[in-house]
């Protein structure tokens, strides 16, 4: 069989951040950018989650408007690692190296410059880990597997959400 020019072959990696965007939306996240890009790197998906909509059903509860308040939004980095069951790279987490994180915090820091009403917000950076399998005609039997987070199929290929990883790595990183 031929191989196929690149072009033909569906984007792996976007697919899989397609996934953990719809299941971000799902669970009350606000997409506010996909592969937002600097001259420092990359950040698949920059998330929001509006603790106010939160708040008011505790305010209504407990009577305490104020105290609340002074929590603002959660700002959510994230990384997805898109990989096959067999990856050489731990499913994606030892492709996470202090560089691509000081990459991924520099170019955090780029997307608070450029949007400042969001600089107070509480930032996170967060790693999605997404297994893809292609999809065989041939497929038979009974495989047990991990319970996933989240699951889609696309362009031949399984996708499962298979964990994401809350505040994976520290955003005081010493870039010196």
């Amino acid at each position: 069989m031929a191989n196929l020019p690149p072009f033909h072959y569906p984007d792996i990696g976007h697919l899989g951040e397609d996934l953990v965007a719809q299941w971000l939306q799902s669970t009350g996240w606000i997409i506010l950018h996909r592969r937002f890009s600097s001259r420092w790197g990359e950040i698949d998906i920059i998330a929001e989650y509006d603790r106010k909509a939160e708040e008011a059903g505790e305010q209504g509860s407990r009577g305490e408007v104020g105290k609340l308040r002074t929590q603002h939004s959660i700002l959510a980095f994230v990384e997805v690692k898109t990989r096959s069951s067999g990856s050489w790279d731990a499913g994606g987490r030892s492709a996470i190296t202090p560089q691509k994180q000081a990459k991924i915090w520099r170019t955090a820091g780029i997307f608070l410059a450029q949007y400042p009403e969001k600089a107070d917000y509480s930032c996170r950076f967060d790693v999605a880990i997404v297994y893809c399998q292609k999809i065989s005609k041939n497929l038979t039997g009974v495989t047990a597997t991990q319970e996933a987070l989240a699951t889609s199929s696309a362009a031949g290929y399984k996708f499962k959400l298979q964990e994401y990883i809350l505040a994976a790595f520290d955003s005081s990183i010493d870039n010196g």
